[in-house]
């Protein structure tokens, strides 16, 4: 199976797990990247079992809107039943890191409204412990070296994401080298950087269920 099969499986597996918790009021979050682009697709066929959807990018919102999907702003909704979303890496304790896609900061927004968080990745994601894919951290523009000198004492190595603006008009440092054995204490320390918005460490709010697509399958993972 390869990878992009393993990624249609999961998201069919997300929408059939979703499915018996919406209803017609229901408003379902959806994530970005390459994994949410085919739960999108595959959500498009029970669009009339829910209301609307919330979009953590305009990427996403575009392709929602393009299966003829209603897409509310964020600050009309004030609960959600589930978000469903793909992640860069994630550990045994479901803890995440997201930002490949640079959304990590309407992610986590709509992560945190949501009542469930379901992550739909591939095996490939799965790790022992966070940090070999670089964590991202998105950061005003003007706070961008001092962002940076800061993040160095952290022992690692911080990298411009060159030629990348943000949905929010933000740039994007990448943190290569660490070794993140506390996800939670980093991701506090990390945002109590001035400058920082937010970084793609999901731990004070990890998922609540993985469904993980493998060449047998598609396993469900819980803490």
């Amino acid at each position: 199976m390869t990878q992009d099969e393993m990624k249609l499986a999961v998201a069919q597996a997300a929408v059939a797990y979703i499915q018996p918790k919406l209803s017609r009021d229901s408003i379902v979050g959806v994530g970005t990247g390459s994994t949410a682009n085919f739960f999108i697709d595959e959500l498009a066929k029970i669009k009339s079992l829910f209301e609307a959807a919330v979009a953590s990018s305009e990427a996403t919102a575009e392709r929602l809107r393009s299966h003829g999907i209603e897409v509310y702003d964020m600050n009309s909704v004030d609960q959600m039943e589930v978000y469903v979303d793909g992640a860069d890496e994630f550990d045994g304790r479901l803890n995440l890191i997201k930002g490949g896609g640079a959304a990590l900061t309407r992610e986590k927004i709509v992560a945190d409204v949501a009542k469930e968080f379901v992550c739909i990745v591939d095996e490939t994601k799965k790790v022992d412990l966070l940090g070999g894919f670089p964590l991202p951290v998105e950061v005003i523009p003007m706070a961008r070296s001092q962002v940076a000198r800061e993040l160095v004492k952290l022992d690692c190595m911080p990298v411009y994401r060159d030629g990348v603006v943000t949905d929010n008009g933000n740039v994007i440092l990448d943190l290569h080298g660490l070794e993140i054995e506390q996800p939670e204490a980093l991701e506090t320390q990390i945002n109590n950087i001035v400058g920082v918005v937010t970084n793609g460490l999901f731990a004070r709010r990890g998922a609540n269920v993985v469904l993980m697509g493998t060449p047998e399958g598609v396993e469900t993972l819980t803490c």
